[in-house]
């Protein structure tokens, strides 16, 4: 079972990078194609992120894996954004 340090933990790096990936979203929208790797980056970190929650809901608790299946449906949101958008 996951510690609800570990799952706060995970949560705020989970945050972060929605924070980022907005950002760089938004970037995006303002720039086209001049920050191409910023928004490589902040794609990849979104899916490494999404993999890594969807690993520790396996271990949490019903409240935590509550609370890790809202914050991967909000990075899922934005990543799916991001690959929709006509970036290239």
């Amino acid at each position: 079972m996951a510690t609800r340090q570990s799952v706060e933990e995970y949560l705020q790096m989970a945050e972060d990078t929605l924070r980022y990936a907005k950002e760089q979203f938004t970037e995006a929208k303002k720039q086209e194609h001049y920050n191409q790797t910023e928004y490589t980056k902040a794609q990849q970190e979104l899916e490494r992120t999404v993999i890594e929650l969807g690993q520790l809901a396996h271990s949490g608790n019903t409240q935590q894996k509550e609370q890790i299946d809202r914050m991967r449906l909000q990075l899922q949101q934005i990543q799916n954004e991001m690959i929709i958008y006509p970036h290239a």
